[in-house]
């Protein structure tokens, strides 16, 4: 009886045994696969980080089908699911000139604008806007503006998390009457704004300020005989219906636009998931948001000459070259500015204009 005990306990010792060496056995495998390493950052047991974009384009634009669709969806496969962007057009979250402070506020977590938009709260950014810096496509203008602020790295965009920066590139004039030299401007009602508008004013012209949505109705009435901004202004609000003319102007207009997050939301990130959105970000900057205006501009111009007749009218370098020296007080005004503030103006300018020449011979 006591045999039999004995073997019946050495049984039930022996599968204890044997389950403490399983039970070991997976603790240590389950070690071993946490240590592994990966190059994408984890998706398992993650909670999914839910964030809002705002942006005032409507959801047809190239903006929002071409940059941010696209963007957005990219980081959501690098980050394996944790970071999701639901896209909000059209100011349906915020209005264009809130956006900014609406995301350093956290009421949009993401956001798409102008800097111009709120005019005097960047006041370095200006430099990437001045007239008389030659800009030959969008790509030349972006580039010159993401590399310059990686540069300068002005306080005013540390409250938030830049994650990209794309230009419209040069502006041009487009008009119901030619305007080859600088006579054929003065007096000329020409829609502009803001920094537009002061230089304008300094060429002889007669800037008349309205938004975009009002400028076709007013060229067909003859309220203003042009308009200053980029080409495919002709196609997109159908301006090449209401003007014969297009004088390239290269070195008068450039609109900045930011793509920025808040920044508790991006420091709430974990090292790994940053990384790989930085990876997205490098990636659409050069492939997508610098030539997106270039894109544009391109199938606007053929569209209106092809279709609508437009003539085009390229001034002579010594006419280019009088009219960059009219504006140059535009530029030395900005940089007694920068002064005033205790700010570098003549090295971000001479910056510019340095980077500007060096991608103007790459692009």
């Amino acid at each position: 009886m006591k045999v039999k005990l004995w073997n019946k306990e050495c049984r039930l010792f022996a599968k204890v045994k044997k389950a403490g060496v399983l039970f070991l056995a997976l603790m240590m495998l389950l070690s071993f696969s946490g240590c592994s390493s990966s190059s994408q950052p984890k998706g398992s047991g993650e909670a999914t980080v839910e964030l809002k974009l705002a942006h005032f384009f409507p959801g047809t634009h190239p903006a929002e089908t071409e940059l941010i669709q696209p963007w957005a969806k990219a980081i959501e496969e690098a980050t394996n699911g944790q970071v999701k962007i639901t896209s909000y057009p059209n100011q349906t979250l915020l209005q264009a000139d809130a956006i900014y402070d609406g995301v350093e506020n956290g009421i949009a977590d993401l956001g798409l604008s102008c800097f111009s938009y709120t005019r005097g709260r960047f006041p370095v950014l200006e430099v990437f806007e001045l007239p008389g810096v030659t800009y030959k496509n969008s790509k030349v203008a972006s580039k010159v503006a993401w590399e310059g602020i990686q540069q300068l790295k002005p306080k005013e965009v540390q409250d938030t998390k830049l994650m990209m920066v794309l230009t419209t590139g040069s502006g041009d004039l487009f008009t119901k009457v030619p305007v080859r030299n600088h006579s054929d401007l003065q007096g000329l009602a020409i829609r502009a704004t803001g920094l537009s508008a002061q230089t304008l004013q300094v060429l002889g012209a007669n800037p008349v300020a309205m938004p975009q949505s009002e400028a076709y109705e007013a060229l067909s009435k003859g309220v203003v005989k042009g308009n200053l901004a980029p080409v495919e202004v002709l196609q997109g609000w159908k301006h090449a219906e209401v003007t014969e003319y297009l004088t390239l102007t290269p070195f008068l207009y450039n609109t900045l636009f930011f793509v920025t997050m808040n920044l508790d939301k991006w420091n709430a990130l974990a090292p790994d998931v940053q990384s790989a959105i930085e990876k997205v970000n490098e990636e659409y900057f050069e492939k997508v948001a610098m030539g997106l205006w270039d894109k544009q501009n391109e199938a606007a111009l053929k569209w209106s000459v092809e279709t609508k007749g437009l003539k085009v009218i390229t001034l002579s370098q010594e006419e280019a070259d009088r009219w960059i020296t009219l504006v140059t007080p535009i530029q030395d005004e900005f940089v007694a500015k920068m002064n005033e503030k205790g700010l570098q103006g003549k090295e971000a300018l001479d910056m510019v204009k340095e980077l500007s020449e060096k991608y103007n011979q790459q692009y």
